[in-house]
């Protein structure tokens, strides 16, 4: 006799390494952490299965690509969806300015009006739209996580970064090969260089592979 009982599927234990990442930030890391699992399956923000690695994949990989950030900046989170990475970046950086992109109403309505104002995140709002629909040439980085292969990404996101500006594209083991797939954009999307880097080296066991886009 089968069992179609349904599988259950606990919350990652918070790792030692959030409190070295995340410093004195660490409750608003956890209160973070507490409504993706409170709220993250019923609003398809987050699957039931992502529970067990909600720290170490989700939280810790995006909070370190605030490496990349300076105190001041501007930050456009595309197809922010739960807040991943924009909401541990802002975490970390209190004093850069993050905008959230999304466009579907329920999550980024969870952001602007749960999130936000509970983990009292001051230097953070939320746009309900498209990429396409944001501000052109705002913002001085631009990051997107698993939201499309590079060159698709980078034909959405080039617009939206000032001149000079970078984009953080969070990719995993094919970033060189998207890479090369982008290079006959470079001319087109005005872009000065493609490097891949690491964040998180010192801290995590499996460092964040982002794709660093600077503009001309």
């Amino acid at each position: 006799m089968s069992d179609n009982s349904a599988e259950v599927f606990h919350l990652e234990e918070e790792p030692a390494e959030a409190a070295k990442v995340f410093g004195e930030q660490l409750p608003l890391a956890q209160k973070y952490s507490e409504l993706l699992a409170r709220d993250g399956d019923l609003l398809g923000l987050i699957g039931p299965r992502e529970l067990p690695k909600l720290w170490s994949r989700h939280i810790l990989n995006s909070a370190v690509v605030a490496e990349y950030v300076e105190d001041g900046q501007s930050i456009a989170d595309v197809g922010s969806g739960a807040g991943l990475p924009g909401i541990p970046m802002a975490i970390m950086k209190p004093n850069a300015n993050f905008v959230l992109i999304e466009p579907m109403e329920r999550r980024s309505k969870w952001l602007a009006e749960t999130v936000v104002p509970e983990l009292g995140l001051t230097n953070v709002k939320v746009l309900r739209g498209r990429a396409e629909e944001a501000p052109l040439a705002n913002y001085d980085v631009v990051t997107a996580r698993a939201l499309s292969a590079l060159p698709k990404l980078l034909r959405m996101l080039a617009p939206l970064v000032v001149s000079g500006g970078t984009i953080l594209a969070l990719k995993g083991s094919k970033a060189a090969d998207e890479i090369a797939e982008s290079k006959p954009l470079l001319k087109k999307l005005k872009l000065a260089s493609f490097e891949i880097v690491t964040a998180g080296d010192n801290l995590l066991i499996e460092p964040t592979t982002i794709v660093r886009v600077t503009l001309l």
